[in-house]
């Protein structure tokens, strides 16, 4: 039950960015910018640095719709499902698994991330944006997390409804709602 009076047909963030739309649209656009604009990281992997820094938080609705978005992407949820698990042995690239511990690092407190964290991703190919763009999509997703779950918002059950939440993310973006009235999300899962 959330915490305060939020559309009750809505889930996870779409409820709160429902409640107050003068915040959402700000951080919509940061999402959208961070994870669906064209970048030389993949949006599969910018979507893996969101999955991973939300499994690190314990926030189910971020972990499973940006997971699901990283699936849509790469057209695997088993790559999605090692890197929740273990980063290091996940089928991924050395350049992607230093970017993750970079996420891993800031999602601890910005101050964890070292000279070394940097260098080792550079050394991997990472580019000063790449790096620039995982330390803020980590940062932004400890808000995001915290956001979701601070206000304890309702969050669908049922793979089907976060399967269907990664497809439009991956598609259209974060401009607009991927969250469908519950109604709809729970008639999904039949």
């Amino acid at each position: 039950m959330p915490h305060i009076d939020l559309p009750q047909h809505l889930p996870g963030i779409s409820a709160a960015f429902a409640f107050r739309p003068e915040t959402a649209k700000p951080m919509r656009e940061l999402a959208h910018v961070l994870l669906h604009e064209p970048n030389s990281l993949a949006a599969a992997d910018r979507e893996l640095i969101a999955t991973y820094v939300s499994s690190l938080n314990d926030c189910h609705f971020c972990q499973a719709s940006h997971g699901a978005a990283a699936a849509c992407h790469l057209g695997d949820a088993g790559v999605v499902a090692s890197v929740k698990a273990d980063p290091a042995q996940a089928p991924i690239s050395e350049k992607l698994r230093r970017l993750l511990n970079i996420a891993a690092k800031v999602q601890r407190g910005g101050k964890h991330v070292t000279a070394a964290d940097v260098q080792a991703a550079r050394d991997c190919g990472a580019t000063d944006v790449e790096i620039h763009d995982t330390v803020l999509i980590a940062a932004a997703f400890c808000m995001y997390n915290r956001y979701v779950d601070g206000l304890a918002t309702w969050q669908p059950r049922d793979d089907a409804a976060y399967a269907q939440m990664g497809e439009h993310l991956a598609r259209e973006g974060y401009r607009t709602s991927s969250q469908h009235p519950r109604s709809e999300v729970e008639s999904s899962a039949t």
